[in-house]
C-alpha cells in the first residue's frame, strides 16, 4: 500500500497557513468520501432490497406452484404429472427460498450494517471535531483581538493577567481540540479503506454460501479473493491499530508540555532574542486604513522570502508579496497604544505598513531579521555568519523612536511644530456663496498652519519652575493676596481631553467653520503620522475654560468665556468637539481661531457646559437674571455650585481606571 498522508500533531499548536492548507485537503477528502459514502449506502440498499424481494418472490412462487393442484380446470387431462412436478419444483424453489433467506440476512449484516456503522460512527465523529475545531479557533482569534488591543499602562495589569489567562485557556482548548480533530482525519484514511472493502467483503461471502451448493467452480474461483481480502483488512486493522497507539503517545507528550508555552509573551521579563535571522515567519497584526482617519487591525501570517516580505490567510495555498525588503528601513513606533508596533518604510519614503508582533521577543527578533534581510546580507555565502559579525559591532538593529518624537527632540522648548494643512479642492463656482453654504476655502484659508500642541507663556514656564502657584485639581488658585480667584463662581465643571490641533479661521457666525476644521486637523494627522496627543483636564467656570496639566496642575491655556463665539461637537464622531475663539487685538478687530479637542465623554456635554458658563456670565451683569437663573437650576446646598445631573468625569479622573481608546 501506497504512504499515507497524514496531518503533523505537532504543527496543531503553531496553526500555520501551510497546516490548515493541508488540513483542508484532508477536509475536502472526508467531504468527498461522505457524499461517496451515502451513494454506495443506497445502491447496497438497493441491492438488499432486491434480495429481500428475491425471499418474497420466491415464497410467492411455491405458493403459487403449489396452487396449481387446487385450480378447478374444466379439462384436467394429464394434470397428475404435472401437478407433481410443480410440487418437486415448489419443495426445491422452497430450500432455495431458504438460501435467499439466509443471504438476505448475511446482506444485512455484513454490507449494510458496517457500512452504517461508518457514517453514523466515524464520518459523524469527524464532523463534530470539525465543529469543536472551528468553535475552539473562533474563540482563541476572539481572545488574540482582545490581548492585541491591551494598552502600554502599567497599571493594568490585572486585566492583562486576566486576558493573558484567557488567551492561554482558549489556545489550550484549540490545542487539543485541533489534535482530536487531526487524530480522526488520519485515522480516517485507513478506515476509509476498511468501509469500503468490509461491505464488499461481506456481499462476497453471501453470495459464495449462497451459490457455493450449486457452483463448486465458482466459488472455488472466490476463494482466492476471499482470502487475500480477508488478510488485507487483517494488515489494514493491524497497521491501524499501531498508529492509533503511535498518536495516542504523541498526544500525550504534547500535551504535557508546560502551560507556558500557551501564553502570549511569556519570556517578557528575559527574552531569549536571536538578532542574527535572515529568514522568519510568524503571525502579525497588520494596520490598514478603512478611511480617513479610521484604521483596522488583521491577523495575518507573515514569512520572508529572499528580499521580500510576504503575507498569507489561512487556507491560502501560497503568500503573496507585500513589501520588498531591499534597502528599506525599520522602526519601533507607538501607534493607536497598542504594543510590539513597528514600522517597514520603503527606500522612496513613499510607502509604509505598521505591523505588531505578540510578544517582545518576535518583537524584536523581526526587526533584526527585517534590518539583517535589509542590508542584503541573504545575498552572501554566508549570510548567518555576516549577520552574526555585523550584529557584534552594533548596539542595537534599529532605534525604538518615532517619527513625531524626533521632531519635537530638536525643537526647542516653547517652540509649536506646525505642519501645513492640505488646501481643499474649490468649486469652481464664479458667483459667492451665502454664508450657509460657504466653500471651504472660504473659511478657512488653503495653507493656513496647524498647531498640535499646546505653547505655555513665558510666565506659566516661570511659575512653574518657581512652583509658587499652581492650580489645584478644582480649577481654583490663589491670587497674590492669598484669596481663591475662583471663589464665588457659580460654575466649575471639569472634563478630560485630548489636544488635537488649532489653526485660523475666517469666519465665527456658522459652525461649518468648526466642522472644516476638524476634518483638516485630522486629515494633517493622519497625513504625517502624528499620533501622540497631549491630555489635559478642560476646567470650564462661567468665567473662563482652562487647560489644566494632569500632573502639575499648572493651568496651559486659558480661553474668556466672552471671547468664545462658537462652539459644537461633530456629528458622527461625538467625542470631537471644538470652539472659536476671539482674540482681540490692537487694531479692533479680532483674530479667530479654531480649537479641536477629543474627550473621553461626549462632546455634547461640553457644549453644554459651555452654553451653560455663558448664560451665567451674561446674567451675572443683571442681578434679576442671575436671581431667575439660581431658581431655574438645582443647586448644591450651600448655594455656590450648580449640581449636574451626570457626573461626567468621575470615571475618567480616578486613578487604576482605563482610558478610553482614542477615535481619532
Amino acid at each position: 500500500m501506497p504512504a499515507v498522508d497524514k496531518l503533523l500533531l505537532e504543527e496543531a499548536l503553531q496553526d500555520s497557513p501551510q497546516t490548515r492548507s493541508l488540513l483542508s485537503v484532508f477536509e475536502e477528502d472526508a467531504g468527498t468520501l461522505t457524499d461517496y459514502t451515502n451513494q454506495l449506502h443506497q445502491t447496497m440498499q438497493r441491492v438488499y432490497g432486491a434480495q429481500n424481494e428475491m425471499c418474497l418472490a420466491t415464497q410467492q412462487l411455491s405458493r403459487q406452484l403449489l396452487a396449481y393442484e387446487k385450480q378447478n380446470f374444466a379439462l384436467g387431462k394429464g394434470d397428475e404429472e404435472v401437478i407433481s412436478t410443480l410440487q418437486y419444483f415448489a419443495s426445491a424453489i422452497d430450500e432455495l427460498n431458504v438460501l435467499h433467506t439466509e443471504l438476505a440476512k448475511h446482506l444485512a449484516d455484513n454490507m449494510v450494517l458496517p457500512l452504517i456503522q461508518f457514517r453514523e460512527k466515524d464520518l459523524t465523529e469527524v464532523s463534530t471535531l470539525k465543529d469543536l475545531f472551528l468553535i475552539a479557533s473562533n474563540e482563541h482569534d476572539l481572545s488574540m483581538a482582545k490581548y492585541s488591543r491591551l494598552p502600554k499602562k502599567r497599571e493594568n495589569e490585572k486585566v492583562k493577567a486576566e486576558v493573558a489567562k484567557e488567551v492561554a485557556s482558549t489556545r489550550r482548548k484549540q490545542h487539543l481540540s485541533s489534535l482530536q480533530y487531526y487524530c480522526a482525519l488520519n485515522a480516517l484514511q485507513y478506515r476509509k479503506r476498511i468501509a469500503m472493502l468490509d461491505p464488499i467483503l461481506g456481499y462476497a461471502e453471501g453470495q459464495i454460501s449462497f451459490l457455493k451448493k450449486g457452483s463448486e467452480i465458482f466459488s472455488k474461483k472466490m476463494d482466492g479473493v476471499i482470502s487475500s481480502m480477508s488478510s488485507m483488512i487483517r494488515r489494514i486493522q493491524g497497521e491501524l491499530d499501531a498508529e492509533a497507539e503511535s498518536m495516542r503517545i504523541s498526544q500525550h507528550e504534547l500535551l504535557s508540555v508546560s502551560d507556558s508555552v500557551y501564553v502570549p509573551d511569556y519570556d517578557v521579563a528575559s527574552p531569549n532574542i536571536n538578532r542574527n535571522l535572515i529568514q522568519k515567519a510568524g503571525y502579525l497584526n497588520m494596520r490598514s486604513k478603512t478611511g480617513l482617519v479610521t484604521t483596522s487591525w488583521e491577523r495575518l501570517y507573515f514569512f520572508t522570502q529572499g528580499g521580500n516580505l510576504m503575507c498569507q490567510h489561512r487556507g491560502e495555498v501560497a503568500g503573496g508579496l507585500i513589501q520588498d525588503l531591499d534597502n528599506c528601513s525599520v522602526m519601533a513606533v507607538d501607534c493607536e497604544d497598542r504594543r510590539y508596533c513597528f514600522q517597514i518604510t520603503s527606500p522612496s519614503g513613499k510607502s509604509n505598513i505598521i505591523l505588531q508582533a505578540e510578544g517582545k521577543r518576535e518583537y524584536e527578533e523581526w526587526i533584526s531579521a527585517i534590518n539583517n534581510i535589509s542590508r542584503q546580507i541573504y545575498l552572501t555565502d554566508n549570510p548567518e555568519a555576516v549577520a552574526i559579525k555585523l550584529n557584534q559591532t552594533a548596539l542595537q538593529a534599529v532605534t525604538p523612536i518615532t517619527s513625531f518624537e524626533k521632531k519635537t527632540e530638536t525643537a526647542q522648548p516653547g517652540e509649536s511644530i506646525k505642519v501645513t494643512a492640505p488646501q481643499s479642492a474649490t468649486s469652481g463656482s464664479a458667483t459667492e456663496e451665502p454664508l450657509h453654504e460657504c466653500e471651504p476655502e472660504q473659511l478657512i484659508a488653503p495653507g493656513t498652519p496647524i498647531q498640535f500642541d499646546i505653547v505655555l507663556p513665558a510666565t506659566e514656564f516661570q511659575d512653574q519652575n518657581r512652583g509658587s502657584r499652581r492650580t489645584n485639581p478644582f480649577g481654583e488658585s490663589e491670587n497674590k493676596d492669598g484669596s481663591v480667584a475662583d471663589e464665588g463662581l457659580l460654575l466649575q465643571q471639569m472634563f478630560v481631553v485630548r489636544f488635537l490641533g488649532s489653526m485660523a479661521v475666517k469666519f465665527n457666525s456658522t459652525n461649518k467653520v468648526i466642522y472644516e476644521a476638524m476634518r483638516q486637523v485630522l486629515a494633517a494627522r493622519a497625513i504625517h503620522n502624528i499620533f501622540r496627543m497631549t491630555e489635559s483636564h478642560l476646567m470650564v467656570t462661567s468665567k473662563n475654560i482652562r487647560l489644566i496639566d494632569p500632573q502639575t496642575q499648572v493651568t496651559r491655556i486659558s480661553f474668556d468665556i466672552d471671547n468664545i463665539t462658537q462652539f459644537a461637537a461633530h456629528q458622527e464622531n461625538r467625542r470631537l468637539v471644538g470652539f472659536v475663539f476671539s482674540t482681540p487685538e490692537a487694531s479692533g478687530e479680532g483674530s479667530l481661531s479654531v480649537y479641536v479637542l477629543e474627550s473621553n465623554t461626549e462632546g455634547e456635554k461640553i457644549c453644554n457646559a459651555i452654553n451653560l458658563a455663558k448664560g451665567i456670565s451674561a446674567a451675572q451683569e443683571n442681578p434679576e437674571a442671575l436671581a431667575l437663573l439660581r431658581s431655574s437650576v438645582p443647586l448644591s446646598n450651600d448655594g455656590k455650585f450648580i449640581l449636574l445631573n451626570e457626573q461626567t468625569e468621575e470615571n475618567g479622573l480616578m486613578d487604576g481606571k482605563e482610558e478610553p481608546e482614542s477615535e481619532a
